[in-house]
């Protein structure tokens, strides 16, 4: 049922720290200052901002051309000036003024969107409600509006300043420090195992073991990744003891309500070793990302119960189309937005993960219980055979389908056997595909698979996974897949922060590589992912091992995700500002296309191109949020803003590639951020950042979708495809 907000009433005094935030932006606009108090009627002060800004883009056709919705993308975005972006942003706050909006921040409530009349009230009568963060916001939009705040882009220096202040994994003083972390949690565990305090059928000591024969088992035992998973952390005060005791009663507390909320814990021994417990200098605060997944936030445990579904697609009823409009073959094996791409999650293991990420997308399954970590439940059973071929039976006959997204929970979570059921069983749809193509006529022939992927962040979370055995299966499918017209073959994987590209990683990394499979990465931009340098180190590094970027995702989810969210501005500014510096030049695109069809010397081939253009990183990835319907996109306008200050964005789907054909049923998404700029400055300042060094941040209030990449261009058919299109019903 949807909630009305309680609008904070016309007679409601503004606080105190308010009302010093407004007299800041009535100071430095005392030409507004007498239009907000003489005005009689929010509609004169309306006209007369109306009027200043129509006068600006009187000099400005672009400007206005771009605000009219008359020209769009990225080069177009390129051309507008900083003053045109609050030029922009103070038409659209006017043309949406009195707009209410449903905020699922606030539970599905009701919000109303009044920028100027909240300003006006504030400043003639003292009233309406409005919050520091939303004057001081409205300050710095005007700031820009006159001119007086510039967009100085930072220099390559300052950016690779930036950047060192990140150690990552692989640096002697941090390796120094984990190895000290693995033999703290080995002596616990070895304890516990002792005392038979936790038991397994696999990994116990025989009787007679001295302390020294016992420890030498649990070293040889944390090379195996089902050790792991056996011992993994499940509970608040198991997680303080590993941690050597060092988190906070405050944590604690809050770790406890999560435990009774029902979020459950699951963090292997491994993943734990990364975080920092004390050490020198040098480290302190560096692992904060790798901490926000680890730690549940206060919002997250309040709102565990209250999750909605961020992405619609995932709410599937059988028989009926997804809200990209694709009819599915089973419920909850199939996600699909795309008309080529197909994402299979797996009744096997692959339904479980590694760890559970504080910001998990699929929060919402954890909260029904459709995911869990109740592994040996999720051990494959007869039906899957069944299912299995049903789905395959479905892809193919699709019409548009070329690029299988094998995850889950995570992909490499299925032991190598299911595994490699799996990959036989596209293999073998891939070839019956091909076949039958042979004999249809051109224009009615169907796409063919030209790319399989597997999403995974075990070489993050669990690098003991990648096996021998496990390189083997991923290179026998591709040497035979690459036999009948497979051409890309991916892991897709998600390194958090340059402090989780371990030596563990590393030697991972490689045999993934070896195995012929080129390894991407997807980092959600958490706030402590967004510090100034870090993504863009994270890049370096992971360059440095043969891996190339992929996506910068904003972190979605509403309030349950607040703490961890940096704003969609201060992703744009990351990617305007600090991506920059590895921007691949045009002449290099067709080169870089190439690098999967040799990916066994993926690091050579990267290393070569960044001498070439003398750039500490390639930047192949795209800043995108996915969107609550359908796609990923960064095309966005700031259309309002809240009373407590937080941005309301109006997005449009990426129209550089291919969608359902709903799409154009579907219109723009609103989307009201879960914090405030100053609010997201603050957190910043909390770990050690200079709020300062982020100023620009406050200016960036409309987005443009980056284009793809070349080196992750389909590759083009050499026939001629069907216009009909299968299994959709939207």
């Amino acid at each position: 049922m949807t909630q009305v907000a309680n609008p904070a009433p016309h007679t409601l005094k503004i606080t105190s720290f308010a009302k010093e935030a407004l007299d800041q932006f009535l100071t430095e606009n005392p030409d507004l200052t007498h239009l907000l108090k003489e005005a009689e009627e929010v509609s004169q002060v309306e006209e007369g901002l109306r009027n200043r800004a129509m006068s600006y883009m009187d000099s400005r056709p672009l400007a206005y051309q771009y605000y009219k919705y008359e020209v769009a993308g990225h080069e177009a975005l390129e051309e507008l000036s900083w003053q045109d972006f609050a030029a922009i942003r103070i038409l659209d706050y006017l043309d949406n003024s009195g707009k209410e909006f449903h905020d699922l921040n606030l539970r599905n409530a009701k919000v109303a969107n009044e920028p100027f009349k909240t300003l006006w009230l504030a400043a003639k009568f003292g009233v309406g409600g409005g919050g520091e963060n939303f004057f001081t916001d409205m300050t710095h939009l005007f700031r820009q509006f006159r001119g007086e705040s510039q967009r100085a882009l930072p220099e390559k220096e300052k950016v690779l300043e930036w950047m060192k202040r990140y150690p990552s994994g692989l640096d002697a003083g941090v390796v120094d420090l984990r190895k000290k972390n693995k033999e703290r949690i080995i002596g616990i565990l070895a304890r516990k195992i002792d005392n038979k305090e936790i038991s397994s059928t696999r990994f116990y000591f025989e009787e007679g073991l001295s302390r020294v024969q016992k420890l030498e088992k649990m070293h040889e035992w944390w090379d195996n990744h089902l050790f792991h998973l056996r011992f993994a952390v499940r509970s608040p005060d198991l997680l303080n003891e590993m941690l050597d005791h060092t988190l906070e009663k405050e944590t604690m507390d809050l770790l406890y309500r999560a435990e009774k909320q029902g979020i459950p814990f699951f963090v292997n021994p491994y993943y734990l070793s990364l975080l920092n417990v004390g050490g020198p200098e040098f480290v302190k605060g560096k692992d904060m990302a790798i901490r926000q997944y680890v730690l549940y936030s206060k919002e997250l445990v309040e709102e565990f119960g209250n999750i909605v579904a961020w992405e619609k697609e995932d709410i599937v009823e059988q028989g009926k189309p997804n809200a990209a409009g694709w009819i599915l073959p089973t419920r909850h094996n199939v996600h699909r937005r795309y008309p080529e791409v197909a994402i299979l999650i797996p009744d096997t293991m692959g339904r479980a993960c590694g760890g559970l990420c504080a910001s998990c997308q699929r929060m919402y399954d954890f909260q029904s219980g459709n995911l869990n970590f109740d592994l040996d439940k999720l051990k494959e059973n007869e039906n899957w055979s069944t299912k299995l071929d049903l789905i395959m039976k479905y892809w193919e006959e699709d019409s548009r389908l070329r690029d299988i997204l094998i995850t889950g929970g995570d992909a490499l979570m299925s032991p190598d056997k299911p595994l490699k059921k799996i990959l036989d069983s596209v293999y073998q749809m891939a070839k019956r595909k091909k076949e039958k193509n042979n004999s249809l006529p051109e224009g009615k022939k169907h796409a063919e698979i030209l790319r399989i992927r597997l999403g995974t962040r075990l070489p993050a979370y669990l690098p003991q996974r990648i096996t021998p055995g496990l390189s083997s299966v991923l290179a026998e499918f591709k040497k035979k897949a690459s036999q009948i017209g497979i051409k890309q073959f991916v892991i897709q994987t998600h390194f958090q922060s340059p402090m989780e590209v371990t030596p563990e990683a590393k030697a991972g990394i490689d045999r993934l590589i070896k195995a012929g499979w080129t390894v991407t990465n997807q980092l959600v931009f958490t706030s402590g992912a967004s510090r100034r340098g870090h993504t863009a180190r994270l890049r370096q590094v992971l360059n440095d091992v043969g891996v190339l970027p992929y996506y910068t995702f904003s972190v979605k989810g509403y309030k349950e995700n607040a703490f961890v969210f940096a704003t969609n501005a201060r992703a744009a500014q990351e990617q305007t500002e600090e991506k920059i510096l590895g921007h691949i030049p045009l002449q290099y695109r067709d080169h870089i296309r190439k690098f999967p069809m040799d990916a066994e010397n993926m690091i050579d081939h990267i290393d070569n191109l960044r001498q070439n253009t003398n750039i500490p990183f390639l930047a192949t990835d795209r800043n995108v949020l996915n969107l609550p319907g359908v796609g990923k996109s960064m095309t966005f306008r700031v259309i309002g803003i809240t009373r407590d200050g937080r941005r309301i964005l109006e997005f449009d789907h990426d129209h550089t590639r291919s969608h359902s054909p709903i799409i154009d049923e579907m219109g723009k998404f609103i989307i009201i951020e879960s914090k405030s700029m100053a609010t997201y400055l603050d957190q910043l300042e909390q770990m050690g950042e200079n709020s300062e060094e982020y100023e620009t941040v406050w200016g960036y209030s409309v987005g443009e979708t980056e284009p793809r990449m070349s080196i992750y261009e389909y590759p083009e058919f050499d026939f001629e495809l069907t216009p009909e299109i299968t299994n959709f019903g939207g």
